[in-house]
């Protein structure tokens, strides 16, 4: 994903600055190039060593350090890389981005790149909410760099707020979608993701084991490539993508609610998540008590969400569906195809190593009317650009 990719690191003085260790970490983990900047101040904080032995390169301070390959560093740095994410951003370093001032390597080397520039300011609340600094960060905006919005959440100052790095996965994630070709800019995608939970009585539901993975997979992607994203997502412990337009639900019922009441806008639908079939006919107000006997449920049929997007499926718009079966897949998935008029559906076996529920992989066949298209062993967020790939093409 990321080979023969450059990423350069500005590291400036903050003690979020260790986090920027397992940023490089899962960045080399994807092959990426990775050239880390440092100011001075950010060495108090954590030693250049530990980022030469991370991403294998020299970690740059000094402008004027004489042992490197190029006369001009920061500018043949600046030529040869795709991304720049400054975090920590420091207040110091913000306000000299955004007025073009440059007196270290990571100012310099910033001033140089005209490629996609990120910053993840960190700092402490009364910092950030300073009409300053707030100025300083629209000044960053309107030169086209991004701006990351921190956390809020304890500070190592003992303060709670604004003002927080964002953990290393968010950053990566910001990468990443600096990165993609924003071929989805001016879609609409829905996305549903994760389990439902039927109640049975107050403490008691029915499930099943879906972690929301995938379907958490296809809006990061689809995000990253450009597209307006609403995520309509069960119970997970997954954290939703920040640019989302996040809906959470629990019942099937509350997912059939929210997904008509937003379909009629959307230019492509996904349904990965996994809908209960069915849902007790009667809930109980209290706790069931156990007894020496058996206990029997009756169960009523859930709304057939899926089945009602293809009646009411609206001129232009794909509708896309997932299958996941034990046996039959193939056969199975296309009758659903057909019965649900799908122009795509994605098909998966349960039994297949590293396909599945809860796992980082999956093994998944692209079905549509015409085409079938079988993909290897891939990461979900592999798969799910391929299946946005193979939508973008045939939609």
């Amino acid at each position: 994903m990321l080979r023969e990719k450059h990423i350069v690191l500005g590291v400036s003085g903050g003690i979020a600055a260790y986090k920027i260790a397992s940023l490089a970490s899962m960045l080399k983990k994807q092959s990426a190039d990775i050239t880390v900047i440092m100011t001075r101040n950010a060495t108090n904080f954590i030693n250049p060593i530990t980022f030469e032995a991370l991403t294998g390169n020299k970690c740059l301070v000094d402008t004027f350090d004489r042992n490197f390959k190029h006369s001009v560093e920061h500018v043949s740095l600046a030529k040869q890389t795709d991304v720049f994410l400054v975090a920590p951003a420091s207040a110091n370093v913000i306000a000299k981005a955004a007025h073009g001032l440059a007196d270290d390597m990571l100012t310099t080397t910033l001033l140089a790149c005209e490629c996609p520039k990120l910053v993840a300011p960190a700092m402490n609340t009364r910092m950030y909410r300073n009409p300053v600094l707030q100025d300083n960060l629209k000044l960053l905006a309107h030169y086209g760099m991004q701006v990351i919005t921190p956390a809020t959440g304890y500070l190592a100052c003992g303060d709670t707020g604004e003002g927080k790095m964002p953990d290393p996965e968010v950053l990566f994630e910001a990468i990443l979608r600096a990165l993609r070709p924003k071929d989805m800019a001016g879609l609409k995608v829905l996305v549903t993701a994760g389990p439902t939970r039927e109640k049975i009585d107050p403490v008691r539901y029915l499930s099943n084991h879906s972690t929301g993975k995938m379907g958490y997979a296809i809006a990061r992607a689809a995000i990253s490539r450009g597209a307006e994203v609403t995520l309509v997502t069960g119970k997970t412990d997954l954290t939703p993508p920040g640019e989302a337009d996040t809906v959470e639900i629990v019942s099937a019922a509350d997912m059939a609610r929210a997904v008509k009441e937003r379909a009629r806008d959307q230019d492509i639908i996904i349904k990965a998540a996994a809908v209960a079939d069915y849902r007790p006919k009667y809930t109980a107000d209290e706790k069931m008590k156990k007894s020496d006997s058996g206990l029997n449920i009756e169960l009523e049929r859930t709304e057939d969400i899926l089945g009602f997007l293809g009646a009411h499926k609206m001129q232009g718009q794909f509708l896309c569906g997932f299958s996941m079966e034990t046996e039959n897949m193939l056969e199975n998935s296309r009758e659903k195809l057909r019965k649900k008029n799908l122009d795509l559906i994605v098909a998966n076996n349960l039994k297949e190593q590293g396909a599945g529920f809860g796992t980082d992989t999956n093994i998944v066949t692209l079905l549509s009317p015409t085409d079938t298209v079988q993909l290897p062993l891939l990461s979900k967020e592999e798969v799910a650009h391929r299946l946005l790939d193979y939508i973008l093409e045939h939609r």
